[in-house]
């Protein structure tokens, strides 16, 4: 680099450095004006400075635009998400030669909004003209896929819009008899699936998001105060409350700011591990098992006895990478004795019967403990029922690989993969759930018999 090159680098140094700590958008120029590369930041002199320091390194697809930066603009936003989607419209209209497509290959990722469907859905997706989102709202192209999940998870929390692929309608008198899905039960959906919620309610709450999506967010925040007022003044608390939980939740929106857990919550040490990025090892384990893009819930099943006393299975739950204990369960095996595939055929039967029966959602991925037995014994269930889950692996121990259904070779991955470490640490943990029960119930055999 040149002494005119560093100097030039430098002085653009100095001024990012001095640029309002906010979240917002970047636009790097070239000398003569033309835009090179559009980016977001959750505090703009930080992330706008490191493209300038002198030990930057970008990687080979963005180093050489450093000999060619002559100045930067930026755009001040209100949130990470503001910025998030500001910069998917700029890279749209824009087109920076240094926003090509990923480097592994994938197109860029949207948002879809379903506007046409009864009850619309919101979905991720790398093919925006694909049928199902034909008539759709198209938000995007987003840069980074885990951004844009992150984005969705944490606006879900606020206007419980669904995700499913389900096909609702109102009129369906299978809805009164329908067990909505765990994203019910931790209040990120209002389950129109399982008519908890009236047609023009569920719009409302969409077409809050969508007007989330298209203006600022203090703007929103006196409309929907507008809206609060109005609907307390004719004594419509139970909207009015609703609409004041969703004005709280968006004033304290920032998606930098949104806490990756609570560590009051008593979770098992295991699980702190992936605390900090739980995003990143369902992302690593997406890939991996060849998920596609809807992955949240993934349910593990373990089986416990001693030499064929006291059976015992568990099931535990997490959603996003996190545990979600209001989905444990446990089982008194009652049939299967010391066979272990006998077991998991009951349990995988007892949990799973009313998903098979259409009357439940299945999660998105159920993992066992065990290896291809436990696999093909839990498959030959899965073929009884009239529906079929959509991704079920086995986790051996020891070998620490995933058998899948219709596969020779499990799949081997590295002891570091942030993919496998999520599923050892959720079988590890069903593991100990499952032993907890088993051990209470020796305890009490044992009582039992020392007092006869």
């Amino acid at each position: 680099m040149t002494p005119q090159q560093r100097q030039r680098l430098d002085d653009l140094l100095t001024r990012a450095r001095a640029l309002e700590p906010v979240p917002g958008v970047y636009i790097l120029k070239a000398g003569d004006g033309r835009v090179l590369y559009v980016g977001k930041a959750l505090r703009l002199p930080d992330r706008v400075s490191s493209y300038f320091q002198p030990s930057a390194d970008l990687g080979d697809r963005k180093q050489p635009m450093l000999a060619e930066v002559g100045s930067f603009d930026v755009i001040e936003c209100e949130s990470e998400w503001e910025a998030l989607l500001t910069e998917a419209r700029l890279i749209k209209d824009l087109h920076p030669p240094y926003n090509v497509m990923l480097t592994d290959g994938k197109t860029f990722p949207y948002l879809v909004v379903t506007t046409r469907d009864e009850f619309p859905g919101v979905y991720f997706t790398r093919e925006p003209t694909a049928e199902q989102f034909r008539g759709g709202r198209l938000y995007g192209p987003f840069l980074r896929a885990g951004d844009l999940r992150h984005a969705v998870q944490v606006l879900q929390r606020i206007f419980r819009f669904r995700t499913c692929e389900m096909r609702i309608r109102e009129d369906d008198p299978g809805n009164r008899s329908f067990r909505p899905c765990l994203l019910h039960d931790i209040h990120q959906c209002t389950a129109p699936c399982a008519g908890r919620i009236s047609r023009e309610a569920y719009r409302a709450d969409l077409e809050r998001f969508l007007r989330f999506l298209g203006t600022k967010r203090t703007s929103l925040v006196r409309e929907l105060a507008k809206d609060m007022e109005a609907a307390s003044k004719d004594r419509r608390y139970e909207e009015a409350a609703a609409l004041r939980d969703q004005v709280r939740a968006i004033e304290r929106l920032g998606l930098g700011e949104t806490p990756r857990g609570d560590p009051s919550m008593d979770w098992p040490a295991e699980m702190t591990v992936f605390a900090s990025d739980p995003e990143g090892c369902m992302e690593e384990l997406r890939d991996a098992l060849g998920a596609g893009e809807r992955l949240r819930c993934i349910e593990c099943i373990d089986i416990a006895h001693l030499a064929g006393n006291e059976t015992v299975g568990s099931k535990v739950c997490f959603i996003d990478g996190r545990p979600f204990k209001e989905g444990y369960r446990r089982y008194r095996v009652r049939q299967a004795g010391n066979d272990d595939f006998a077991a998991m055929r009951e349990i995988v039967s007892r949990r799973y019967r009313e998903a098979g029966e259409g009357r439940e959602l299945f999660p998105d991925l159920i993992l066992l403990d065990g290896g291809a037995g436990q696999l093909s014994a839990a498959m030959e269930m899965f073929a009884q029922m009239d529906l079929r889950p959509p991704l079920v692996a086995s986790l051996a121990k020891r070998e620490e690989v995933l058998h899948l259904p219709g596969r020779d070779e499990p799949i081997r991955l590295p002891k570091r993969h942030k993919g496998l470490r999520l599923c050892m640490a959720i079988r590890d943990e069903a593991h100990r759930f499952a032993q907890h029960y088993h051990h209470i119930l020796r305890s009490k055999r044992v009582l039992e018999e020392g007092s006869s």
